[in-house]
């Protein structure tokens, strides 16, 4: 059942090959979710979304254009914070650094989860764009074996990108509600398991998680000694585990519909047939009173 790796993953040597390659446009996707207490409340973070424009302007892998995971392809004009952005933003954002109908996306970050990588992976998925890999490793394992860095910002003609949406691939609240206890859907919470347990809460939400989920944070999925996705058998051991069946309709949600595209890359590397985001996830679940939650 599983897919051939490198439809969905390149290793560092191969990019490295392929750095001059006309088709391929490598995109540095490097940010953060900056974490701050909030006083007065045992438990509870503001969270913050940035990028890291800075930092690809100081270094980053040769020909790369830098998008920005909190503003380039997000919606912000959308009450739920981090959702897709529109077709027309998107198409306008992908052409404006390059990005054609034809063109091979590579996509790279500094994330120990690859989740903003995997982010892009799965929005030009959604807009029907299946030439898409990530760099297995991301930014640090390109470093690490001291391969060349650049500090000239890459630029490339406009390009024309034609959004065509697989609405299969994203959920909204409404659906993951009809969903909840329905014989063949698996729910999956990509958070850390503080935030499902109820333990860490985020932002304005309310603690715990979507009834009936199961816990699998993102970051059981990558190998910590070198920071690339763990063997297709070694995830194929993780998924049984947790008892997600390739048969099922799965459902991964996070905070802003980012982490839970680190799940969803791992089993599309597996095979699993029926990948559903569901993009608003806790930012927008946690505050609605009208959905229901779950705790321990």
């Amino acid at each position: 059942m599983s897919q051939e790796r490198s439809s969905f993953l390149v290793e560092t040597s191969w990019l490295a090959e392929h750095l001059d390659d006309a088709d391929l446009r490598i995109v540095d996707m490097r940010g953060y979710v900056r974490m701050q207490p909030r006083p007065g409340v045992e438990g509870a973070h503001d969270a913050q979304y940035v990028g890291a424009p800075e930092e690809y302007a100081h270094e980053h892998i040769p020909g790369a254009v830098y998008l920005d995971w909190s503003k380039d392809i997000v919606d912000l004009n959308d009450e739920v914070e981090a959702q897709i952005a529109l077709p027309e933003d998107f198409a306008a954002a992908m052409g404006r650094v390059g990005i054609g109908d034809q063109t091979l996306v590579v996509a790279y970050d500094a994330h120990p989860a690859s989740q903003f990588a995997t982010r892009l992976w799965w929005a030009l998925r959604y807009y029907g764009h299946e030439r898409v890999v990530v760099l297995n490793g991301g930014l640090p394992k390109w470093k690490s074996e001291q391969r060349p860095l650049a500090t000239a910002i890459s630029s490339y003609p406009p390009a024309t990108f034609t959004p065509h949406v697989q609405p299969q691939l994203r959920a909204t609240a409404e659906d993951v509600l009809t969903m909840i206890g329905q014989q063949g859907v698996t729910l999956i919470d990509a958070r850390d398991s503080g935030q499902y347990t109820g333990k860490v809460i985020r932002g304005e939400g309310r603690a715990g998680h979507i009834p009936g989920a199961l816990s699998l944070p993102r970051e059981e999925l990558i190998d910590p000694r070198n920071g690339t996705f763990r063997s297709n058998e070694e995830l194929q051991r993780i998924f049984a585990g947790a008892h997600v069946e390739p048969q099922h309709h799965i459902v991964a949600y996070c905070n802003g519909g980012v982490a839970a595209t680190t799940v969803l890359f791992s089993l599309a590397m597996l095979g699993y047939p029926q990948l559903t985001n569901y993009d608003g996830s806790w930012n927008e679940w946690g505050v609605r009173q009208d959905l229901p939650v779950e705790l321990p």
